[in-house]
């Protein structure tokens, strides 16, 4: 009883109701079936029309979307896989940004049928973490080399928006000295929690939230029904526009993402681009991420492992590559569920974020520090390569690893962020501050074989600034070289 009181008091309905058009949501099931029935068929002529368009750094509309789902010519379907590189090269350069999870409570109201952390699951161990204990694994996640986290919680009351803000402080607070000596911090937090009201959302706000992270796991709203019997989640609606009262909060980096293998996976991408749209229309712009979590097996859950719906690796490597030419400016996140080869196939058509050092337990972090076995996980990890393995992979791939938080405190966010993806003048920005974030990481936690490799890709990045016009055009070579000697000697968090 307490549980649904509280429920009950979290779910404000006008918070739903000014966002609908006519009384209705944004998903229309029906106009997504006949566009993916519509599309069925298209000349190689109208698919290749398509991909110049993405290539243009242009949204795809429902229909052309449509029409790239439903490509069954595997010649075209590499012509994809190569538009949708040059797609992320043009809009973010050859860098990858990372980050590192940080679970900080399992309590749950809910009873989603393919999640570990469903209150009736027996076989999970539940725990909030205290101050001390989100410190101790932060410092963890540092040691690591990490300069961004997200924090996850159950949606329960004891993990609130008053819980969420004071774990934050405890993130921002924490500091650990490295290798060379310098002193290491987070520099930005980004939050996936329960769906909160704008009163909340703007406390967050206050205590340096970075991207809100809500995913609607399936945008088919039967299935949303099956799979969500019980508890805060339950309510299809108030998820749906969670991102609508982030943004109305002053939280203008959002992020969006569907669980494939709960439903069909080119709905769920249609559904996803509905979401985008409807961003835009009500705020002008889009989410700042998109992710694409698969199904994996979790602990106490049947339909984990037996979904009819389950994503192969060749249409999961089809669904991000929809995805980053549909919405070309968009990043796009893929997560240590996926297995090494899989991640390392899927950057290669515009993946823009990766963890690594991933442990998703409760207090995961502090055991593997001590050797302890971690409790029950709310999904199965794929990838459990440390951050220095999967710096070294992207670095053989001729990718670097990137740190950077500096648009986020510059500005660059919201509206000022989308223009610059769209006329792919972040991109250039992001390169400079990759190889001063590089920089850091190689000389304060790489091993000796990645920073050898990683000299080498270095001397690249900084031979591609010195021979373009846009950073001499506007004197940023001479503001890279100074701080990239700055950090060399042993400042640190320079950016531009």
């Amino acid at each position: 009883m307490e549980t649904k009181k509280w429920i009950d008091q979290v779910i404000k309905q006008e918070e739903i109701d000014k966002y609908l058009v006519d009384g209705k949501d944004f998903i229309d099931e029906e106009a997504i079936k006949r566009q993916l029935a519509s599309n069925k068929v298209s000349s190689k002529e109208r698919i290749r029309a398509i991909i110049e368009k993405s290539l243009s750094i242009k949204r795809l509309d429902f229909d052309e979307t449509a029409a790239l789902l439903n490509v069954t010519d595997d010649t075209l379907w590499e012509e994809m896989y190569e538009a949708a590189a040059e797609v992320k090269r043009r809009v973010y350069d050859n860098r990858i940004v990372f980050f590192a999870p940080l679970y900080c409570g399992n309590l749950c109201v809910n009873s989603c049928t393919y999640c570990g952390f469903r209150k009736e699951n027996c076989e999970e161990e539940r725990k909030i973490l205290t101050k001390e204990e989100i410190q101790r694994e932060t410092d963890y996640i540092l040691g690591q080399g990490h300069k961004r986290v997200i924090v996850v919680y159950g949606e329960h009351p004891k993990t609130d928006a008053h819980y969420i803000a004071e774990s934050m402080k405890a993130v921002y607070a924490t500091e650990r000295k490295s290798k060379s000596g310098t002193t290491s911090r987070i520099r930005r937090i980004n939050v996936n929690a329960a769906p909160m009201c704008t009163e909340d959302l703007r406390m967050l706000k206050e205590v340096g939230i970075g991207t809100y992270q809500v995913f609607q796991e399936t945008y088919h709203k039967e299935k949303y029904k099956e799979v969500h019997p019980i508890g805060l989640k339950a309510d299809y609606r108030w998820r749906l526009y969670a991102l609508h009262r982030a943004m109305d909060a002053g939280i203008d980096d959002v992020a969006i993402g569907a669980l494939f293998g709960l439903y069909d996976w080119k709905f769920e991408v249609m559904g996803l681009l509905a979401h985008t749209a409807d961003l835009e229309r009500q705020f002008g712009i889009g989410p700042h991420t998109i992710s694409f979590p698969r199904l994996t097996p979790a602990s106490g859950s049947e339909l984990s492992t037996n979904s009819e719906y389950l994503v192969s690796d060749a249409d999961f490597k089809k669904i991000v590559t929809v995805l980053r030419l549909s919405v070309p400016y968009t990043g796009l996140i893929i997560t240590a569920r996926e297995n090494a080869e899989v991640r390392d196939d899927v950057v290669k058509v515009g993946c823009t974020q990766l963890d690594a050092s991933t442990k998703i337990g409760i207090g995961a972090y502090d055991k593997a520090a001590h050797n302890e076995k971690e409790d029950k996980q709310q999904f199965t990890i794929g990838d459990n390569r440390t951050l220095d393995e999967v710096v070294y992979a992207l670095a053989k791939m001729g990718k670097i690893t990137s740190f950077c938080t500096a648009g986020y405190r510059c500005g660059r966010t919201g509206e000022k962020i989308m223009q610059l993806l769209e006329t792919e003048m972040e991109g250039k920005f992001c390169k400079l501050n990759a190889v001063l974030t590089y920089r850091e990481y190689l000389d304060d936690y790489a091993s000796e074989k990645t920073k050898a490799i990683g000299e080498m890709l270095i001397k690249q990045e900084l031979e591609e600034i010195h021979g373009q016009a846009f950073y001499k055009n506007h004197k940023l070579v001479q503001v890279v070289d100074d701080y990239y000697q700055r950090i060399s000697k042993g400042e640190r968090d320079l950016y531009i």
